[in-house]
């Protein structure tokens, strides 16, 4: 078994001009990735990267892999299982976000694309935990204090994500239709690291 390796780090200046050398893979939903994605970037959503494995290693043999996603804390999970693996990959400091506050451009899909654009996974977490807040006080005030329950229950489940890192409602929102790759998609950013 090969030992776990450290995942590096690259700035977006660094990965700008290495960017003509590297394999990226942008982890987000295919809904993030078509609001916005580094030039060349292929579509192989965290929740997918196992089923990717084989192709990430080939492409790892042939050059460097670099891992984006929205800010950072995805692509950093996702190195840290490739790295278990014995895949060494870097991520995006600071992720797209970055990307496009430095001035680098993000490309789109074009027009003809079926892929759909959609809200980014921490604005649709933000929305849900700020809408089952409001309703679990709202039930607390009209219908019975115990509801208030719920919006308790938001607030630790912020809390624990932020202390380790970790999103269970991103990963309860990854699972929606609209978040979902479709088949094709995925086979087709697979086909595309295989040929690179």
């Amino acid at each position: 078994m090969t030992a776990p390796l450290t995942p590096v780090t690259l700035g977006t200046d660094q990965a700008r001009t290495r960017l003509h050398e590297l394999t990226v893979i942008d982890v987000r939903t295919p809904g993030e990735y078509a609001s916005g994605h580094l030039p060349g970037a292929l579509n192989i959503p965290l929740d997918q990267i196992r089923r990717a494995l084989p192709e990430i290693r080939q492409a790892s043999e042939r050059g460097d892999v670099l891992v984006v996603c929205a800010s950072g804390a995805r692509s950093e999970n996702a190195c840290k299982l490739l790295s278990g693996q014995g895949i060494p990959t870097a991520t995006l400091a600071g992720g797209t976000g970055a990307w496009a506050a430095e001035g680098h451009d993000l490309h789109q899909p074009t027009a003809c694309s079926v892929t759909r654009a959609t809200w980014s996974m921490d604005r649709q977490v933000r929305f849900t935990a700020g809408t089952v807040v409001l309703v679990g006080l709202a039930l607390g005030l009209f219908v019975h204090p115990a509801f208030q329950l719920i919006s308790a229950g938001i607030a630790g489940g912020l809390v624990f994500s932020a202390l380790t890192n970790t999103c269970g409602m991103a990963v309860m929102l990854g699972k929606l239709p609209r978040n979902r790759p479709r088949a094709a998609d995925l086979d087709a950013a697979l086909a595309a690291l295989r040929n690179r």
